[in-house]
């Protein structure tokens, strides 16, 4: 999959109060922010065989495998989607590869209804990229400017 962009400064807030780190802790305060990454993930209840978590500032790299391309995208869209990660290098290796999804950035005044309408010709096919963001989205109106969607293709 490779990098993804995200908006540092919107998301989940994963870290507590560590947005910006001085260069002198460094060092000390990435394993933290990989293991409450990775705590995310597990929370999330998203599947993967093995999985790394590493983190370099705003910059997070996800390597192991997963059984499905679904599987990778949308734990990348959990890690890119919280608060202070910038890029996610997805270097997850994947047993069933398939056609990948494309992403959509809401923006203000977006609905699922209308990003469905744009990418499907047909507003009423929302359910699809709801079902798509699970669990990071919990209802179809809990959408917000900066966050990072999955599009996947219509079967």
């Amino acid at each position: 999959m490779g990098l993804m962009s995200f908006f540092k400064g919107v998301g989940e807030k994963v870290f507590g109060g560590h947005k910006e780190v001085e260069p002198a802790k460094a060092a000390e305060v990435e394993p933290l922010r990989a293991s409450a990454l990775l705590a995310h993930i597990k929370t999330l209840g998203l599947p993967y065989n093995s999985l790394t978590v590493k983190t370099a500032g705003d910059t997070v790299v996800l390597e192991g495998e997963v059984a499905k391309q679904e599987d990778a995208e949308k734990i990348a869209l959990a890690v890119g989607n919280v608060e202070g990660v910038k890029v996610v290098d997805n270097q997850l290796d994947v047993a069933e590869p398939a056609e990948e999804a494309k992403y959509h950035e809401v923006v203000s005044g977006d609905t699922l209804s209308k990003i469905a309408k744009e990418y499907y010709g047909d507003m009423m096919k929302y359910p699809v990229i709801f079902e798509a963001n699970k669990p990071m989205l919990s209802h179809p109106d809990k959408i917000y400017p900066g966050q990072v969607l999955r599009i996947p293709p219509l079967a």
